[in-house]
């Protein structure tokens, strides 16, 4: 079996691992799996073992942060366009590019600080 680009084989994991644990562990380990949007106990457990942490990302902000690149970038080709047409630009172009350049700064801060507290 292709997990991760690694090959494992269904029957290679010989040594079983138990550790006890309280109710309220108990609850807490499942909370946490629910959080990490994991459902497999043992690949939790794994992960936890062997890395002591699980990171879960949530890329909606980075999916957010490219659409406002796509936006600026397709904005300033336009104001580029119409400045080669006419030769000159208007302070209302300048005034949009600021914005958006304005959104995609605020939008990366805010992926930086997330990421910062991972």
């Amino acid at each position: 079996m292709m997990k991760g680009g690694l090959h494992i084989e269904k029957n290679n994991r010989t040594v079983f691992v138990t550790a006890r644990v309280t109710e309220s562990e108990n609850v807490l380990i499942e909370e946490k799996m629910q959080a990490a949007g994991i459902v497999n106990r043992g690949a939790y457990v794994r992960k936890m073992i062997l890395d002591g942490y699980v990171v879960r990302v949530d890329f909606a902000d980075v999916r957010e942060l490219s659409r406002l690149l796509r936006n600026a970038t397709n904005n300033l080709n336009q104001v580029a366009k119409r400045a080669n047409e006419t030769h000159s630009i208007y302070a209302s172009d300048i005034k949009d590019l600021q914005d958006n350049y304005e959104n995609l700064w605020v939008s990366a801060e805010g992926i930086m600080k997330k990421l910062a507290n991972l």
